[in-house]
């Protein structure tokens, strides 16, 4: 079979073997896989989690070919994948919280199996089952729509709330259909480039600012009409948590939904005084790719728009080169034929 491959010289497509389902795992057949803007960082050597070299790939969709001993799910089912590996036995595992399980591995970051490939291994808890009515470039959106719908249920829901989200990538823009979605009252986002902006535009947003302004805190507020109650941060570097906190200020909550780079350092004086809530967001839980198949599957939330580019799975190195040039929104590799 093909597998692709991020190493330090590039992205490869190589010749692997099929693997065999071990007890509890299916074997899928990928479909469509989508290029994550971290995939991009890590060949970029700018992701803080993703070591070179390794096989990308976590938002797939696909169908069970077979199964390994105390399997459930039929052959043939179509699925999508919950790419984080918990170990389902720690106390966050216990609790609920397997995506910060204390032990947690990430298929297609730091595994050895990714979805860009034409077969790969998991185990049957990761996959969810999806509707015949979701097309397959429709189901690869569900893994990374599942993490706005998990930031805003950290938020504590955005009915009624004003909204400011940074960043206007392919998060940024699942997180401004999600607060529609929702019903928030007013949705203000910023973005660094033109083209950006006029996308953030065109998918609704009620003011789309530039995010290099030295004041853009401050229009931000203007744009709002009032401070925001919540800021999602879909970029997550030192320039974007300063804006957030302006924004946010006083006793709004900033969710942290990108990866951040590096660290960042934040005003203590001012989280304490304005009674600030600073929310980490990491991934989602399996709630959160069921609230995500409804979205795609009722058409509350429509990714048609979003798919810019899709490359055959043997183009992958192009394809990473489309979603790194900025000039696309989503791009996808189809591993069918």
């Amino acid at each position: 079979m093909r597998r692709v491959v991020v190493t330090p010289s590039g992205v490869q497509v190589v010749d692997a073997e099929i693997p065999e389902p071990d007890q509890n795992q299916a074997l899928v057949r990928v479909a469509v896989a989508g290029v994550c803007g971290s995939d991009v960082h890590a060949l970029q050597g700018k992701h803080p989690f993703i070591t070179l070299p390794y096989p990308p790939g976590h938002e797939v969709s696909g169908t069970i070919e077979a199964v390994g001993p105390g399997v459930s799910l039929a052959v043939g089912t179509r699925v999508a994948m919950e790419p984080f590996l918990p170990c389902w036995e720690c106390k966050q595992c216990r609790a609920g919280r397997q995506n910060v399980c204390e032990r947690l591995r990430f298929f297609g970051c730091a595994h050895d199996q990714g979805g860009m490939a034409d077969y790969f291994t998991v185990d049957q808890r990761r996959l969810h089952v999806i509707p015949d009515s979701l097309t397959w470039r429709q189901a690869a959106f569900i893994e990374p729509l599942g993490t706005p719908v998990h930031a805003s249920r950290l938020a504590g829901g955005l009915s009624g709330k004003t909204v400011a989200i940074l960043g206007a990538g392919t998060i940024g823009l699942l997180t401004l259909m999600v607060a529609r979605v929702q019903g928030a009252s007013r949705v203000v986002m910023t973005a660094r480039s033109t083209r950006s902006r006029d996308r953030a535009t065109k998918f609704g947003a009620d003011a789309v600012l530039d995010a290099t302004a030295p004041n853009a805190a401050a229009l931000v507020r203007d744009a709002l009409g009032e401070s925001a109650d919540v800021v999602f941060d879909c970029v997550a570097e030192q320039s974007t948590m300063d804006q957030a906190l302006a924004m946010a200020d006083k006793g709004g909550t900033v969710v942290v939904v990108g990866v951040p780079p590096a660290p960042v350092t934040i005003p203590l004086p001012m989280i304490q005084d304005s009674q600030l809530r600073i929310q980490g967001s990491a991934t989602y839980l399996p709630e959160d790719f069921t609230e995500a198949i409804d979205l795609l599957t009722s058409g509350a939330v429509d990714v048609t728009d979003l798919v810019t580019a899709v490359r055959p799975l043997d183009e992958a190195a192009a394809a990473f080169a489309d979603a790194a040039s900025g000039e696309h929104i989503k791009v996808l590799l189809d591993a069918r034929g």
